[in-house]
């Protein structure tokens, strides 16, 4: 049976969101591929809308399950205020997506690289034929080829 989930990633100020039809086997469908930047100005306010945004699409759009992209260490030590203010608005997707009606996934790098087939994440980003094989329908850019690979990791580990 055909789900539709969303695959959501959030770097910086920008959430990227994949929604896909995913079969339990075979080619998963891009319905959509999207960046959503936060807004100007008070930052109380633009969560909020953020957090609209996400919730409205989710609920609108009947989407069966969502998987964001967890949070990882840095290699180079130090938490950085980029990485601060990208952990905040991953808890605002996080709840705006199960308040949606969504039930949310978090999958990590680390974890696809261990678990998901025999190739690190990275590789798996690169391999235009990958995309080929394991996906149909709209063109995923190249940003977003990370959100995809989250919804076909979650899907072989269930």
């Amino acid at each position: 049976m055909t789900k539709r989930w969303l695959g959501v990633i959030v770097s910086g100020d920008r959430v990227t969101m994949v929604d896909a039809e995913v079969p339990e086997s075979g080619q998963i469908t891009i319905l959509m591929d999207r960046h959503i930047r936060l807004q100007q100005g008070d930052k109380a306010d633009a969560y909020h809308v953020m957090h609209q945004t996400l919730r409205n699409y989710v609920k609108e759009n009947k989407i069966d399950q969502s998987v964001v992209k967890g949070s990882a260490v840095s290699r180079q030590g130090g938490g950085k205020l980029a990485n601060l203010h990208s952990a905040e608005l991953r808890g605002i997707a996080i709840c705006a997506l199960r308040e949606g009606g969504a039930p949310v996934v978090i999958e990590t790098k680390a974890h696809i690289s261990k678990t998901f087939g025999e190739r690190k994440t990275d590789d798996y980003l690169d391999d235009d034929d990958f995309w080929k094989d394991n996906t149909t329908g709209k063109d995923l850019r190249g940003g977003s080829r990370e959100a995809a690979l989250l919804l076909l990791a979650v899907r072989k580990d269930d």
